[in-house]
């Protein structure tokens, strides 16, 4: 699987000292390539396509993704620095963002290798490449040449109010990309911006009738609400202990990507829904693990892990 869009440093906040004074990690990050190391570290093989600066964080990044088993012949480099988003926590683990915009935004259509497109199962994206520069055609070209190559096209349409002009400029363009896509991921928060209504059977019906095949909602503790040729379900929450929520929803899809490659060319052909859900079991499994420790991409688990459980 390939996935598309930003890598970036996550400066996280890990706690306060004796003065109070909040103190920060560099944590590595970016919704697309967390989903790429998450995929990986449980068994499957991915690639990333994207930009980073020609700076140390750029540097660490590409090596991480490295480190981690990631393809990175797609990963570009500019002058403009690497991209960083400034995650904060409130006293229950829930993360504020706000990005200082880098690199990531100058991604080009040219930059984009078809042929290893051809060769995936997968591509996935989502929303924040969306916002600006460069990185908007770039994304929706790729999406578009996978589409029309019989790839599986997945998008995770992670709503970041700060990077948007408007609400109503987010909305546009979140959902423009929806009918070249198979399986989406949103979290019920995102519910509304794309469909108009926070009711996770109407919403889902809405997508499915604009094309999409797989709609996966991920509901915190509740668990994961999945539509699926024309059924639904819930598949429970695994009860944990939270130190950080940040990566947990790519981890979760992470997760249920590299499951679901494993079942051969077309991941989705003649899928049942209790193949499904026992898809969205380990997904729910492995977020699980990175909510109960910090950062995104250190806190993901390995294959090792969960066949431990």
């Amino acid at each position: 699987m390939t996935t598309i869009g930003e890598v970036l440093i996550d400066l996280t906040q890990t706690g306060v000292n004796d003065q109070n004074v909040p103190m920060l990690a560099a944590n590595p990050g970016g919704a697309p390539a967390n989903v790429a190391v998450a995929a990986a570290r449980l068994g499957a093989q991915t690639a990333f396509c994207g930009k980073v600066g020609r700076d140390g964080f750029g540097s660490y990044l590409s090596q991480v993704l490295q480190e981690n088993g990631v393809n990175v012949s797609g990963l570009h480099t500019s002058k403009t620095p690497t991209t960083m988003a400034v995650v904060t926590l409130s006293q229950e683990g829930e993360r504020s963002f706000r990005f200082v915009r880098g690199a990531d935004v100058e991604l080009c259509p040219e930059e984009i290798d078809i042929r290893s497109l051809a060769n995936t199962k997968v591509l996935h994206f989502g929303s924040v490449s969306l916002t600006a520069g460069a990185a908007r055609s770039a994304t929706i070209f790729a999406a578009r040449q996978a589409r029309q190559q019989g790839v599986l096209v997945s998008y995770d349409p992670n709503y970041r109010a700060s990077l948007w002009e408007s609400e109503e400029d987010a909305v546009e363009w979140m959902r423009n990309p929806l009918p070249l896509v198979d399986l989406i991921k949103l979290s019920e928060e995102e519910l509304p911006l794309l469909t108009g209504t926070a009711d996770p059977e109407t919403a889902s019906q809405h997508l499915e009738d604009s094309g999409i095949k797989l709609v996966l909602i991920t509901m915190g503790e509740k668990g994961a609400f999945y539509r699926w040729q024309g059924a639904t379900g819930l598949v429970p929450g695994v009860t944990t202990t939270v130190a950080d929520t940040n990566g947990a929803g790519d981890t979760f899809l992470g997760a249920a990507l590299s499951r679901l490659t494993a079942r051969g060319d077309r991941p989705l052909e003649k899928l049942t829904a209790e193949e499904l859900e026992k898809v969205l079991t380990f997904a729910n499994r492995a977020a699980s693990i990175t909510c109960s420790r910090s950062g995104a991409i250190p806190a993901m688990p390995t294959l090792d892990e969960l066949e431990e459980e």
